[in-house]
């Protein structure tokens, strides 16, 4: 079975050192540390050469897993290969690497595999090789009945205790945002918050980290999340922001994905393609879970009828710009379903 990253890290410091490991979950924070925990006691223990390996870089040939594993250490006698696998889909070829890895472990080496993305329909025998071997650790995404226990012991870890209603400003402020949550936490720590917080010290302390906005409107798209995207929209509406102002923004993301998606379909990498352009590591993952579910063709007549969306917002076509928007966003967010709506005209 798979480890949870809470019964992962409470046992790293006496559990024997695996050969290898799988740490992977859409909630980046929560790998990254976990990955920085198990690097911390690899060096402890005397793991002080340590190889980055990046997957999905341009050109990338599995046969350097190999080619490291086989080699002697130049440095150390122990060693880390860190292999950065942001997807968590190494392809055929990948798949036999790892499973070949597995089958015959070199001696002074540690693998260790991180994802930015993982579910059930990610795994395989290559996986469950590293589980047998090693440890497969997952970041499930945080509940949001879960969300304020979380939030709670990082306070806690920081010596802060806040009381019920100051913990739920703090919660309803992140909105569910780990990251954005961890950064007011040691905001609040280098403020030399500590003890007892009440609510209204926490509502003045506090950055209001839920405004909506429209990056947090187009994250909600591509997580596939229309209720929460509908729901900032009409935050956004309430706080007079203008539509000329969110078509750029949205028409960028929606022109991006309609190049890398034609890039797919060409039989190209699209993962190369954006790490040729220099996109960073979470909105390629983030890009590329869209492009799972959504074609050239849905992204171009996005682009068409958000170009609509403009004309009447300026009074040159008829139609409620907001309305229309909206059955934009809707369709983005259910890709899957391939959904053309007509905007009104």
């Amino acid at each position: 079975m798979s480890l949870s990253i809470d019964s992962f890290l409470n046992n790293l410091a006496k559990a024997p050192i695996k050969p290898v490991y799988l740490i992977a979950g859409a909630e980046a924070l929560l790998v990254q540390e976990a990955a920085d925990a198990l690097r911390q006691r690899l060096r402890e223990n005397g793991y002080s050469e340590r190889i980055v390996i990046d997957a999905d870089a341009g050109g990338f040939d599995w046969n350097d897993l190999h080619q490291h594993g086989a080699s002697m250490s130049l440095f150390a006698t122990l060693r880390l290969l860190d292999l950065r696998l942001p997807t968590g889909k190494p392809g055929k070829e990948g798949a036999q690497a790892l499973l070949e890895f597995c089958q015959s472990p070199p001696a002074d080496t540690v693998l260790l595999v991180t994802s930015q993305d993982w579910s059930n329909k990610h795994g395989g025998k290559w996986s469950e090789a590293i589980e047998t071997l090693g440890e497969l650790v997952v970041a499930w995404p945080i509940k949001p009945g879960e969300i304020g226990y979380w939030i709670n012991r990082r306070l806690s870890a920081k010596g802060i205790k806040a009381d019920a209603e100051a913990l739920q400003i703090l919660t309803a402020r992140v909105e569910g945002n780990l990251l954005a949550a961890n950064q007011e936490i040691d905001k609040l720590a280098m403020q030399g918050v500590q003890g007892a917080v009440t609510a209204a010290q926490m509502q003045q302390w506090v950055a209001d980290s839920s405004r909506f906005d429209v990056f947090k409107l187009i994250d909600a798209c591509y997580e596939r999340d229309f209720a929460r995207a509908s729901r900032i929209l009409r935050g956004l509406r309430a706080e007079g922001e203008q539509i000329p102002a969110l078509v750029p923004m949205v028409g960028k993301e929606l022109l991006n994905l309609a190049y890398y998606a034609r890039i797919q379909e060409e039989g190209r990498r699209a993962q190369a393609a954006m790490q040729a352009d220099k996109l960073w590591q979470a909105k390629q993952a983030q890009m590329l879970r869209m492009l799972d579910h959504g074609s050239s063709r849905l992204f171009d007549e996005l682009c068409r009828q958000l170009a609509d969306v403009d004309r009447m917002s300026k009074g040159r076509i008829g139609g409620d710009p907001w309305v229309s928007l909206e059955r934009v966003l809707v369709q983005w967010a259910d890709a899957k379903s391939r959904v053309r709506v007509s905007v009104c005209t």
